[in-house]
């Protein structure tokens, strides 16, 4: 009951958050580009903040010895992931930009905000071990996944020198080094960065609800893709990971992280970096409202479902 509870606070939250970006926009009557403007706004500064933030703190060496097993079941996972993900976006979208959203949605889960929100309330003895495991998510998400699959590159190229070097990937270097060589920062730098860092999830929600008020919501909501890769993505791979766990008992806390990663819903960059490049967000847009609210219930039913069979 607990873990229903949690959930369905935190989904409450990120709604109400949606709900008001969707009034602001359609209320105040904001222009199209101020959605364009804040998605700047979070890909250039918010979200690299927070990113900067996690792996100052978290990738250092001592963390990295003492959790190498949790590191290894992540970059496992986000390996298999992107490979399944691949397979299964053949099959589910129609053109080539709409198979890259695919792919990241269905191989990046909302891990950062709704996992980190979900396992600090209910397993606060597991956070560090938890980001510990998303690290090599992170890198492959900010080093790859994003360039590559939510930006616009050039046609002969499937990711730019441009495109890599964006202020995400830049701040996970910076990030890295920092953790790495235990760099002292400036209280006030770390103050900043932290603080900015906490506005990125708040402003992500805002977006998202602005980005539905631009688009034929009653349109985007008949579309039947949304609803098989939230399916995909909140109940078949989920179960595929318990199916592996009732045949290969992995450590039990290694486990937990891993199936809370994979129980979390679409992955909300989909939304905020290609609007901030001007490119269509109609589906993304609704995956990440479809997706959001039906994990209320999807995520206590699996973790219910990993607690017996992990018996």
């Amino acid at each position: 009951m607990g873990t229903f509870i949690t959930t369905l606070s935190q989904i409450s939250y990120l709604f109400l958050l949606i709900g008001a970006g969707y009034v602001v926009m359609k209320v105040c009557k904001l222009p199209k580009k101020a959605t364009n403007i804040v998605s700047k706004l979070v890909s250039t500064l918010l979200m690299p903040a927070l990113i900067l933030s996690n792996f100052m703190d978290n990738f250092t060496v001592s963390r990295l010895k003492s959790s190498w097993q949790f590191a290894l079941t992540g970059l496992i996972m986000v390996i298999i992931s992107i490979a399944f993900a691949y397979f299964v976006s053949y099959f589910t979208a129609r053109n080539s930009y709409l198979r890259k959203i695919h792919v990241y949605c269905l191989a990046f889960s909302n891990f950062g905000f709704m996992g980190t929100a979900v396992v600090s309330t209910l397993m606060p003895e597991l956070f560090m071990s938890y980001l510990i495991l998303c690290t090599p998510i992170w890198i492959f998400n900010y080093s790859w996944a994003v360039p590559s699959l939510l930006m616009p590159c050039e046609k002969k190229s499937r990711v730019s020198i441009k495109n890599l070097l964006n202020p995400m990937f830049i701040a996970m270097l910076i990030g890295i080094i920092i953790g790495l060589t235990g760099l002292p920062i400036p209280s006030f730098v770390d103050t900043a960065v932290d603080s900015l860092g906490k506005c990125m999830s708040p402003a992500t929600m805002l977006l998202t609800g602005m980005c539905v008020a631009k688009i034929d919501l009653k349109r985007v909501l008949k579309i039947k893709s949304i609803y098989i890769l939230s399916v995909i993505r909140l109940i078949l791979i989920p179960l595929i990971f318990l199916g592996f766990l009732s045949i290969y008992k992995l450590d039990y806390s290694v486990a937990l992280c891993a199936i809370s990663v994979l129980a979390m819903p679409l992955g909300l960059n989909s939304v905020v970096i290609p609007e901030a490049h001007g490119s269509d967000t109609s589906d993304a847009s609704g995956m990440a409202i479809v997706s959001h609210l039906s994990s209320a219930l999807t995520i206590p039913l699996i973790l219910t479902v990993f607690e017996t069979v992990m018996k």
